[in-house]
Formats: structure tokens, sequence, C-alpha cells
């Protein structure tokens, strides 16, 4: 169980440490999405959710301060979702369509970030746990 709990972990950690560094590889397109989407100040809001992304990819794919990770994550989601997939804004129902299913993949991210929770530290795997078993 614990290969399998690692093997989550590198799939889930880095899908958010991947975006986390898109978001500054792809600063200037991210910004004026964020700022066709109403967000005040994109510019701000676009580096730091790129670091919320980061820190919680990097917490989660190491296992080193888990919950740090996690509730960046999570913060991430709760604040990002209704504001970039508003889809009961939308009129179109193609975008309508489009924006729910970002909007509903990412509650579906948040419940798994929320489970993660439920694991007790330290990891297995986990970057800590390996530098305390040399010691």
């Amino acid at each position: 169980m614990d290969d399998l709990f690692l093997l989550g972990r590198v799939i889930f950690g880095g899908f958010f440490l991947y975006n986390g560094a898109n978001h500054f590889l792809m600063n200037a397109t991210l910004v004026q999405y964020a700022a066709a989407k109403g967000v005040p100040m994109p510019e701000v809001a676009v580096v730091v959710a790129g670091v919320l992304l980061l820190i919680g990819g990097f917490c989660v794919l190491t296992g080193i301060e888990p919950y740090v990770g996690l509730s960046c994550i999570a913060l991430f989601i709760v604040c990002v979702t209704p504001v970039m997939h508003n889809f009961w804004t939308l009129t179109n129902p193609t975008d309508r369509a489009n924006e729910m299913g970002h909007f509903l993949s990412n509650v579906a991210l948040l419940g798994g970030t929320l489970m993660m929770f439920a694991i007790p530290q330290p990891w297995p795997y986990s970057v800590r746990l390996r530098r305390r078993a040399r010691v």
C-alpha cells in the first residue's frame, strides 16, 4: 500500500508542481486570461497562485510538511475555482459546459486534497522519514 500511496503522491504532487511552474513559464498568457475573467491585480494573482501550486506540489511530492502543501493546494482551489470557472454566469452552452467541467474537476481535486489530510504524518517514503532513518 505504501508503494501505491507514493505513486499517487508523485502523480498528484507532480500535477500541482507542473501547473505551478506553468504559471511562471506562461505568465503573460495566464495574466491576460485572469484579466479577462475580471481578476483584480491579475499579475499578482497569477504569481501568488503559482507559488501556492509550487509549494503544494513540492510538499506532497516529497512528503516534507505535507499538511502545509495540502493547505496551499486547498487555498488555491477554493479561491480560484469560483472566479475562473464561473459557469453559472455564461449563456453560451458550449462555454458553460466547458467551464462547468473545469469547475467540477477542481471540486474533485479539492476532495482528493481534503482526503489526504486524513493520512497521518510522517508519510511513507517522505524525505523527512528517510532522513530520520539514516541518523
